[in-house]
C-alpha cells in the first residue's frame, strides 16, 4: 500500500488529469475500452490518474458501477501510473466508497462535495474528518461548489489527521486560496481544479500551486503536456500561443451549457477515435454544430 505521505509527494508535481469513464450506447460501463484508454492515456506522462473522479461522471455512477470502474483502472495501471479514485456523497455514504477505493487498491483517494444540502464550517469538517478516519489511504479534499473549508478548519483537520495530504481547489478565490497556502505551508500537497485548469495554471503556480489537474488531457495528451511544461518552465509564449488558438475557443463552447465541462471531454475523446461512449443523465452531450467547432480546434493543434 502506498502510504499517504508516499501519495503526497506523488500529487506534489507533474499533471494529474481524470479519464472520463466509457459508457457504451445503453449507458451501461464498457470496461474493455476504458482499460484500452488508460493504456493509451498512460505513457503520455501523467504522474496520478483520477478513476471515477467528476470528469469520470463519479455522481451517476452505481456502487457496482464504482467498484468496477476502479478495479479496471487499478488492474490496468498497476505497473504504469498510479491510480486516485473519487470518492464523496453523505458522510457514510463516502466512506463506503473510500474502504472499497481502498480494498481495490487504488493509492488514495479524492474527497469530493458532499452534495445538495448547505453545511457550516463545522459541519464540512466533521464530515471530512469521519472520512479520513475511516481510511488507511491518503485523503485529498476537493474545495468546491457546497463543501468549501476555510484555512481555519483546514488547519484543525491537518493537525487531527495525519493521511490528509492534499487540497484541491475549484473555487478560485484568490484570497482564500492564499490564506490556505500561507498557514499550511507545505503541510499539504495543493492542486489546482477548476474547470479547464490550463487557463488558471499560471497564476495559481505564482500562488504556490504548480500541480493541476488537465480534463484535456483525455483527447489532446500531447498538448497537455507541452501546456503543463510550458508552464512550469516559465515559457509565456507557448502558454499564450495555446490559450488563445485553443482553450479560449474551447471554453466558448464549454460554456454554453451547464455540465459542457464534462461532455465537452468526451466529444474531444470521441473526435480523436478513443469514443467513451455519451453522457449520462442529467448532463447533455454537444450537438452537431458544437462537435464541427471543437473537430476545428483539435485538428489546428496536429496529431496527438
Amino acid at each position: 500500500m502506498t502510504s499517504p505521505q508516499e501519495l503526497k509527494q506523488i500529487v506534489s508535481q507533474g499533471l494529474l488529469s481524470f479519464p472520463v469513464t466509457d459508457f457504451d450506447e445503453q449507458g451501461n460501463f464498457r470496461p474493455k475500452t476504458y482499460a484500452e484508454r488508460l493504456e493509451w492515456l498512460a505513457p503520455y506522462g501523467a504522474t496520478a490518474l483520477f478513476a471515477a473522479g467528476g470528469t469520470g461522471e463519479f455522481f451517476s455512477l452505481s456502487h457496482d458501477e464504482y467498484s468496477s470502474v476502479v478495479k479496471t483502472a487499478v488492474d490496468t495501471c498497476a505497473n504504469l501510473v498510479p491510480i486516485i479514485a473519487g470518492i464523496g456523497g453523505p458522510t457514510r455514504t463516502a466512506i463506503a466508497y473510500g474502504k472499497e477505493a481502498q480494498r481495490l487498491g487504488a493509492k488514495g483517494v479524492l474527497l469530493l462535495p458532499h452534495y445538495l444540502t448547505e453545511a457550516s464550517q463545522d459541519g464540512i469538517a466533521r464530515h471530512v474528518e469521519e472520512v479520513c478516519k475511516a481510511l488507511d489511504i491518503g485523503v485529498i479534499v476537493y474545495n468546491r461548489a457546497n463543501s468549501k473549508l476555510n484555512a481555519d478548519q483546514l488547519v484543525g483537520l491537518a493537525e487531527r489527521n495525519p493521511n490528509l495530504i492534499g487540497f484541491k481547489d475549484g473555487v478560485g478565490d484568490i484570497e482564500s486560496m492564499v490564506r490556505v497556502r500561507r498557514k499550511l505551508g507545505d503541510r499539504f500537497s495543493y492542486l489546482g481544479g477548476l474547470p479547464t485548469a490550463e487557463v488558471y495554471a499560471e497564476a495559481y503556480r505564482a500562488l504556490g500551486v504548480p500541480v493541476y489537474s488537465s480534463a484535456v488531457f483525455n483527447f489532446i495528451p500531447k498538448t497537455a503536456m507541452e501546456f503543463y511544461n510550458a508552464v512550469a518552465a516559465g515559457d509565456s509564449a507557448t502558454t499564450g500561443r495555446l490559450i488563445d488558438d485553443f482553450f479560449l475557443p474551447y471554453l466558448d463552447i464549454r460554456n454554453r451549457k451547464a455540465g459542457y465541462a464534462v461532455s465537452i471531454v468526451k466529444a474531444g475523446a470521441k473526435l480523436v477515435g478513443h469514443d467513451a461512449g455519451p453522457v449520462r443523465a442529467p448532463l447533455t452531450d454537444l450537438n452537431e454544430s458544437e462537435l464541427a467547432q471543437l473537430d476545428a480546434l483539435i485538428k489546428k493543434l496536429g496529431p496527438q
